[in-house]
């Protein structure tokens, strides 16, 4: 899932790290031995989309287990899913690191909007994450319809007090790679709940963050700012109500009605799964991970059961090829990142505390479609050793090595100058479903989510023979 990072407070109590991690076996010996790496692609590519079982593990994610949010029963049972499927493939070294997570119930809501002359109408919608509620009372007020922070910005003092905030800002269209249009979008004040509020509004209804144009209201999290008087509820609607919602404004007046009982329930802590095969050269670290949560409502396949299948289908492409990995090939399965992101910083800060020496981190967050490449976030000189394997990735679709951001879970690392980089896909229908309840297993294809498991142990095998 792509988000905005805002660096969160650690909790860093001595019980967070008090699960040992399992003992390692002594190192091995190994002999350097040189590959012919056109031949190596080809069995780790023959053997994942000949055997790979990324997509019956993936269904078993998203259908047996469903919606697997932070501070839920459903989380700890995927967290169960994934020890025992950890251990199926061979894997003996897994452990659990504990980082705090927020408890957050969505209950009930809803939303109406009736014209002067008009009934109530219901609206489909969704509350921001973490967003306060209305205490299950209803909040009425009239909607005013802001398209820009230019319009926010030439708004008198006391113009929008008491009033609900309209943020009708789509994604551009005009910029082809979507990751750059949501994040553009995402980072703008007009959706910012603590923006809003210092204005006098009670509320705040955004458009949808999506290229689709349906009805289905996206999820998006919510960061109040420390020093915020007011916390006003935030929520989504549909791309097709919105467009509707702003013809209406600009003839007459609207009021809406909104009625939240959304509330927070203090902390509780879940694990990072942690899972790796034991260098036979050395100890030191290729990490690769993905988030494990989802949110409240929906399966979260493209977000991010793609990237735990991937992960697992490394590891036991390994396995099954019986890869001589010279450096210890470690696999987090991240906590709380789709409302919080303590999982990845709790994971930064067990590194940093251990002083353990990460060669390299990779990032899968971006749905399971087609790959295309990698984003390099990494210094120069490693960049161009990557960019001198293109040949080899070439024949199976890989050609994108140009960009240089890895802005998910993987990201906090980037602090300890360990080099990053990001699986590269075809994204163009991934923001259809992100943060939806259409966020589904049936809207992920089997052979470009294991093509997709292919590119990433093919660099993975590359990071362990040459760095």
């Amino acid at each position: 899932m792509k988000k905005i990072f805002i660096i969160l407070p650690l909790f860093l109590s001595g019980f967070l790290f008090s699960q040992k991690k399992p003992q390692k076996k002594p190192l091995k010996k190994v002999t350097t031995a040189k590959f012919n790496y056109h031949d190596e692609f080809k069995k780790i590519s023959d053997e994942i989309m000949t055997n790979g079982a990324a997509y019956e593990n993936l269904g078993e994610l998203t259908k047996g287990i469903g919606p697997r949010f932070s501070g839920t029963s459903g989380y700890m049972k995927a967290v169960e899913w994934a020890e025992k499927k950890l251990k199926s493939i061979g894997i003996e070294m897994i452990w659990r690191m504990e980082a705090k997570a927020p408890v957050w119930i969505r209950g009930k809501e809803s939303l109406e909007i009736k014209t002067a002359n008009g009934d109530w109408k219901n609206i489909r919608m969704l509350s921001f994450g973490n967003s306060e509620g209305t205490g299950g009372k209803d909040l009425t007020g009239e909607i005013v319809l802001i398209n820009s922070t230019a319009e926010l910005n030439a708004m008198s003092v006391g113009q929008l007090k008491g009033k609900i905030v309209f943020a009708n800002l789509p994604m551009d269209p005009k910029i082809i790679n979507t990751n750059d249009s949501y994040l553009a979008t995402a980072k703008s004040k007009l959706i910012s709940a603590s923006v809003i509020a210092k204005t006098g509004a009670k509320a705040l209804i955004i458009r949808s963050l999506t290229t689709a144009m349906d009805d289905t209201p996206h999820a998006k999290m919510v960061y109040y700012e420390p020093d915020d008087k007011v916390r006003i509820p935030a929520l989504s609607i549909g791309v097709r109500s919105a467009d509707e919602l702003e013809k209406l404004l600009k003839n007459q007046k609207v009021t809406a009605k909104i009625n939240m009982t959304a509330q927070s329930k203090g902390d509780t802590t879940n694990p990072n799964i942690i899972a790796e095969i034991q260098g036979k050269k050395d100890a030191k670290v290729i990490v690769l991970g993905a988030q494990l949560d989802s949110w409240d409502f929906g399966e979260g396949a493209v977000d991010d059961g793609t990237g735990i299948a991937q992960c697992i289908e490394v590891l036991r492409t390994f396995k099954a090829l019986g890869i001589e990995n010279n450096h210890t090939i470690r696999v987090v399965f991240y906590a709380n990142s789709e409302n919080g992101g303590q999982g990845r910083e709790m994971y930064a800060a067990y590194v940093k505390k251990k002083d353990e020496k990460h060669v390299f981190a990779l990032g899968t967050d971006a749905g399971g479609y087609s790959p295309r490449g990698f984003s390099l976030d990494m210094p120069p000189q490693r960049r161009k050793q990557i960019f001198e394997w293109k040949n080899y990735f070439l024949p199976y679709g890989i050609y994108d090595f140009d960009q240089t951001e890895a802005i998910q879970d993987i990201s906090p690392l980037k602090k300890l100058d360990i080099p990053l980089a990001e699986l590269v896909v075809d994204t163009q229908r991934y923001f259809d479903y992100h943060h939806s309840e259409q966020d589904t297993f049936d809207k992920v294809n089997k052979r470009e989510l294991l093509l997709g498991a292919v590119a990433m142990t093919q660099l993975i095998f590359m990071i362990d023979k040459n760095w």
